[in-house]
């Protein structure tokens, strides 16, 4: 029995800062999700770069974590005509607050502008729960 006390006791010194690592917002990531609905007749060249410009973000701001792209392929017929998801990974909210107004973020909504190609947006994000 001493045994499985040992066990059970190095078991909880492991586990015990990463349960206090997740309930703190410091370490608690944030998945930011954009999706787009693209304007008929936008070119696939108008298109790929937005995405080249978005993609460039996570390495311009600090805290991107990664970034992920793709276009719709559900079988739901559920989309709404919004095409094309952007998915970006956070370190944490604060990191994610700091992007916001950004001044690398604030020249990538400058180009949507400029490129008038947007019929739709809407964003969401969340904080990754284990």
């Amino acid at each position: 029995m001493q045994k499985w006390w040992k066990v059970a006791i190095v078991g909880l010194m492991l586990v015990s800062p990463w349960c206090a690592a997740a309930e703190d917002d410091e370490y608690e990531p944030v998945r930011h999700i954009v999706v787009f609905k693209y304007k008929e007749g936008s070119s696939p060249a108008q298109i790929q770069q937005v995405t080249d410009a978005f993609r460039a973000l996570k390495d311009k701001i600090p805290g991107i974590l990664n970034f992920e792209y793709g276009i719709n392929n559900s079988p739901e017929n559920l989309d709404q005509g919004f095409t094309h998801i952007y998915q970006m990974t956070f370190k944490n909210a604060e990191a994610r607050d700091k992007y916001l107004p950004h001044p690398q973020h604030s020249k990538f909504g400058e180009l949507l502008g400029e490129l008038e190609i947007l019929d739709g947006v809407f964003v969401v994000d969340y904080a990754i729960k284990p």
